[in-house]
């Protein structure tokens, strides 16, 4: 069996919508994308880097395969962006009701029930399962206990609306903290592990 990881950038008040440019994801007249940009350091580029160092497939949401096979497929790889060699090359499971439009290289549909085919996934033996972006996927994730990391990476704003990772739906679950750092900018870097269900007590 094989772990589930969800990867996001996250505000203070939890938005994860388009964090890489200003025209990454505007639904909802969304209007500050690119809010990480101004904090991207060295620190916060080595945790990219340890988050993709170990092997893994992923698994999107149509809106954010969308927007990575108009642009990944387009980057040069290499030494200067060995993301865009592993985006492109890696298996891609892909939440979508239009299987037949998958066009970027080992793209893969999956079929029927999404939650059923999401377990089904994780069953069977191979690399982690890393999501990136994906708000609407991550939260049905989330609401089926299916996530068993969070790979947060928290930056010192508040956006005041934008597509969110948690709601209301998500499956009460306790996570340990197993490592955290902070950028110089004030990035808080921390990889959460599921660790059971919540515990509650008194004073």
């Amino acid at each position: 069996m094989r772990k589930l990881i969800v990867a996001a950038f996250i505000s203070l008040d939890g938005v994860i919508q388009a964090p890489g440019g200003p025209d990454e994801d505007t639904s909802g007249e969304f209007r500050f994308g690119g809010w990480i940009v101004p904090y991207s350091d060295e620190s916060s580029g080595q945790a990219i880097k340890d988050l993709f160092s170990q092997p893994f497939e992923l698994l999107l949401g149509r809106r954010t395969y969308d927007i990575f096979a108009a642009y990944w497929p387009r980057i040069n790889g290499g030494a200067h962006n060995y993301i865009a060699d592993l985006f492109n090359t890696v298996p891609k499971h892909v939440a979508t009701h239009r299987p037949d439009t998958l066009d970027w290289h080992n793209s893969h549909a999956l079929q029927g029930n999404l939650v059923d085919a999401i377990r089904a996934l994780k069953q069977q033996d191979g690399a982690h399962l890393l999501t990136q972006g994906s708000a609407e996927l991550v939260r049905q994730l989330l609401a089926a206990g299916l996530v068993d990391e969070l790979r947060l990476m928290t930056f010192p704003v508040v956006l005041g609306h934008g597509k969110r990772l948690f709601d209301d739906k998500a499956q009460a679950s306790a996570f340990t903290l197993e490592h955290s750092t902070c950028s110089p900018g004030g990035v808080l870097i921390g990889r959460y592990v599921r660790s059971g269900e919540v515990r509650t007590g008194t004073f």
